[in-house]
């Protein structure tokens, strides 16, 4: 197919998918350790600002039973404005089934989501000079794997499924001069590229915050080029034929199911499927085609706690059954199975004390703020194949950052950091057999 006509019947032509697929030329700075713990990780940012009381600590009783052990009962306002869910996906909590860190941290930096986002994908700390119109200093979880895993794989095996588009693609690559774009992983937003509007405007850039439309419009020219230049004139790049074909037969796929009807409701849930259960859904489509080996996917429905702290409960409840339906996916897809490490983690935590703004039910609403010694409070959940991964392990004791997921991702890939400073966390050995 002609690539005009594949950018226009496709979605990559769009800020909706920002990389394109690519064979990489070799070079480390990590060492390679010739010893897996798995082939595939996926990462799920359980994002938007999740309390510690709410969720591990259960203050409003087991508001996240799919991945909680306990049957403590939800408070009775809140549980009386629950939205109706299926029964679990699985057999037992995902806590019975790897290791939970109880009390994990966001230690360091302005307890903003986007803070907490590249913390999480980069392995460093933010501060308050991170600049929202540009890709991160430090690379991204997607281009260390890219370089130093196995430079001569596909494209196709790194995947970031995002929220929106709005600031969320620019953590796909760094400006470190020693990566960048070339690295990045294939970008998606899917809640966007199959919504109604985004079907209805494919070839075209969707209505986007004016602050990043001038970065993103220079990745998608930059994904554009990707189609045109040779080998010998993009700096060491070559499209993998293989790769793009695939993308454009599963994107085709992806429209015309989504014009179809098919993904209304794909899960049957009594109350519909808000955004994060969509945005999962799609993560799962991705896994089932692709089988990459590092996929990040993010979340962001519990943020309506600025306003309403039932609804905030309610996405909670929504989130932790969407993760478990994810699980259940991984476990259920010849590739994956067995031979996947899940690693769930909110971005950054909430305000010990409520503002002013009141629900249907009374309850006052959560911010998040730097000050606020809870709002760095977060926890993280990893699981993984047995006798690799702890299973019912509980880490009690405060223990753990954001900035040692990425090493720890790292290490389950088989590659290590050398001391060069890109990677100042740890891995969380205490997750592994």
């Amino acid at each position: 197919m002609e690539r005009r006509n594949f950018l226009k019947k496709t979605a990559l032509g769009s800020v909706g998918m920002l990389a394109a697929p690519y064979i990489l030329p070799s070079g480390r700075l990590f060492a390679a350790t010739g010893a897996r713990k798995v082939n595939h990780v996926v990462f799920c940012l359980f994002a938007g600002g999740v309390r510690n009381w709410e969720s591990v600590q259960k203050a409003e009783g087991n508001l996240m039973p799919n991945i909680l052990s306990g049957n403590e009962a939800i408070t009775n306002d809140i549980a009386s404005s629950m939205s109706a869910l299926p029964s679990s996906p699985l057999s037992a909590p995902m806590q019975t089934m790897g290791t939970l860190f109880r009390e994990f941290r966001f230690s360091d930096g302005p307890t903003g989501h986007y803070n907490g986002h590249t913390t999480a994908i980069t392995g460093q700390h933010t501060n308050t000079a991170l600049n929202l119109r540009a890709a991160p200093e430090w690379p991204t979880v997607f281009e260390l794997y890219r370089k130093h895993s196995n430079p001569a794989a596909s494209a196709t095996n790194a995947w970031w499924v995002s929220h929106t588009n709005n600031l969320y693609p620019l953590l796909n690559y760094s400006s470190h001069p020693s990566y960048g774009p070339q690295y990045g992983a294939n970008q998606i937003s899917p809640n966007q590229l199959f919504s109604n509007s985004g079907l209805n405007a494919l070839g075209n850039s969707y209505a986007i915050d004016p602050d990043v439309a001038e970065e993103l419009d220079r990745l998608r020219h930059f994904t554009n080029a990707q189609f045109d230049v040779p080998f010998s004139a993009a700096a060491g790049l070559e499209n993998s034929k293989e790769g793009r074909d695939q993308i454009q037969a599963f994107i085709n796929r992806m429209v015309q199911e989504a014009q179809g009807g098919q993904h209304n409701n794909p899960w049957n849930i009594p109350s519909g499927m808000n955004g994060d259960m969509r945005n999962i859904f799609y993560a799962e489509q991705v896994l089932e085609e692709f089988k990459p080996e590092l996929l990040v996917v993010n979340m962001f429905g519990v943020d309506v706690a600025h306003t309403n702290f039932t609804e905030y409960c309610n996405n909670l409840r929504r989130a932790d059954w969407a993760v478990a339906h994810l699980w259940d996916t991984i476990q259920n897809t010849p590739g994956l199975a067995n031979d996947t490490l899940l690693i769930v983690a909110p971005e950054i935590g909430r305000n010990a004390n409520p503002n002013t703004i009141l629900d249907a039910n009374g309850r006052p609403a959560l911010d998040h703020t730097t000050d606020d010694a809870v709002s760095r409070e977060i926890f993280c959940l990893m699981l993984g194949p047995s006798g690799v991964v702890n299973t019912g392990n509980v880490v009690n004791q405060v223990t753990g950052q954001s900035i040692d997921i990425v090493p720890t991702i790292a290490d389950a890939l088989g590659f290590l950091p050398e001391t060069n400073g890109i990677l100042p966390g740890r891995v969380l050995q205490e997750a592994f057999v």
